[in-house]
């Protein structure tokens, strides 16, 4: 009994070890390494999958082009096709030559709007400058201390709005050149009125383009929006000889929309008949109602309503 009593300081721990703090928290971050491996993983999945779906819609887009071209090539080889879609495709780019060529215009106005009014802006700016530092000088005397330093605060102020204002003219004046380049900068900040300015001009360049067309007999314009709507050339411009004459039409066509000769005068021609005749159906609207465009277009022969019609792709062109 004794020699059990001498044995009871022996203690047996039958309790698992508890884990220490940093053994915790190396648990946890492995859990928490699976978990965002997991998602990553899923997020792989779905970027694969993506990636496939788009790699089989441009095989499906590439073998169409292949048929497209195919089809091409064998209308090409025999008489029979190629002048039928030789006048095809003519008709097509003469009517994208009108959309260009309104597009462009509608572009141009836009810069050209900013840069007058970045320039007016700079413009006042540096008045505002001169006149500040004008008075600054005046202000020699000892009692003119606290009114030289309150001129001195507007004029810096002045100074660094009026450097704002001219990199702002100097940036639209960048922008405005790189219309004649063929960019497409934006056209941020116009005000609604020079927006509707803008596109009254642009609709009233379509109708000069389609009333610059009616001196040619075949009616071209139809034609032109028809071949638009196709996919693929058509057997219906007659025969060989047919086509190449109505080719030379076509030719003529162009060269009457890109004439550059009384364009000015009436374009302003057109945009002032407008003027008097358009509405807008809400006064944050930019573009005018087609129905309000009906009476102004029956009042000139031959110039169909524009808008309506939706000739050169006009709401393509507009801003709004």
């Amino acid at each position: 009994m004794n020699a059990l009593r001498q044995l009871g300081f022996l203690k047996l721990n039958l309790r698992p070890e508890r884990a220490t703090p940093e053994h915790e928290h190396r648990v946890i971050e492995l859990f928490r390494n699976r978990a965002e491996l997991k998602k990553a993983y899923g997020g792989l999945e779905e970027e694969t999958y993506r990636l496939k779906d788009l790699v089989k819609q441009q095989e499906a887009a590439t073998q169409r082009a292949q048929d497209m071209l195919a089809e091409l090539e064998a209308r090409l080889s025999t008489n029979d096709t190629a002048y039928a879609t030789l006048t095809f495709y003519q008709l097509r780019r003469l009517w994208q030559c009108g959309r260009e060529l309104i597009q462009q215009f509608a572009r141009r106005q836009a810069a050209e709007s900013q840069v007058a009014a970045a320039h007016g802006l700079s413009e006042e700016a540096a008045a505002l400058v001169a006149n500040l530092e004008s008075e600054l000088l005046k202000l020699t005397r000892f009692w003119h201390y606290f009114k030289r330093k309150s001129v001195e605060r507007r004029l810096h102020g002045a100074q660094a709005a009026a450097a704002a204002a001219s990199a702002a003219f100097t940036d639209k004046q960048r922008e405005l050149e790189s219309v004649n380049l063929e960019e497409l900068p934006g056209f941020p900040g116009l005000s609604l009125d020079a927006r509707r300015a803008i596109n009254l001009a642009a609709i009233a360049y379509a109708e000069v383009l389609c009333a610059r067309l009616h001196v040619i007999q075949e009616p071209l314009l139809t034609m032109a929006r028809e071949a638009t709507g196709r996919r693929s050339a058509a057997d219906v411009y007659g025969s060989p000889k047919e086509c190449v004459l109505l080719m030379a039409q076509i030719s003529r066509a162009q060269r009457l929309l890109e004439s550059r000769v009384g364009l000015t005068e009436e374009i302003r021609a057109h945009t002032e008949r407008l003027k008097p005749a358009v509405s807008y159906r809400g006064a944050s609207d930019t573009c005018p109602t087609s129905d309000s465009l009906a009476a102004a277009a029956e009042a000139v022969p031959h110039v169909p309503n524009v808008l309506a019609e939706d000739t050169w792709d006009l709401f393509r062109v507009l801003l709004r």
